[in-house]
């Protein structure tokens, strides 16, 4: 038996996530408002993953995997994404390399204008609406 799975609460670990996710949405978007244009797209990609955690609790009743990436876990969880979401996830995971790490941060920091991030903050919001339509 995998050490993954045990006597989880399974409603408890996804409202968990959901909630901490829909946190994190409210954080994005004052980050922007704020103009802290990267931590804003960063705080987004741990919003998303979140979600997308929700989905694999849900679906498989165990923790879900110690990943940030995207992408791997849509294929993990057997997402039917179009080729446009899984350009996001790819993306937005990218964001949580971009924000944390110093070798990426200033080319990073320079292309999080306004116009950059207010584009993906609406593409985050777009797959966070349809992650939920599955939860």
């Amino acid at each position: 038996m995998s050490d993954n799975i045990s006597n989880i609460d399974v409603d408890k670990i996804v409202r968990h996530w959901i909630e901490t996710s829909d946190n994190d949405l409210n954080t994005m978007i004052t980050l922007y408002e704020s103009k802290s244009y990267g931590w804003a797209l960063f705080i987004g990609h741990i919003s998303t993953e979140k979600l997308l955690k929700a989905i694999y609790v849900k679906r498989f009743g165990e923790h879900a995997p110690f990943t940030h990436n995207l992408y791997r876990l849509g294929e993990l969880i057997g997402l039917d994404m179009s080729n446009e979401y899984a350009d996001w996830f790819d993306e937005i995971t990218s964001f949580n390399l971009n924000a944390r790490y110093d070798d990426y941060k200033k080319e990073f920091y320079q292309l999080c204008t306004s116009d950059y991030t207010k584009n993906w903050i609406e593409r985050i919001i777009t797959v966070r609406i349809w992650i939920k339509e599955m939860l």
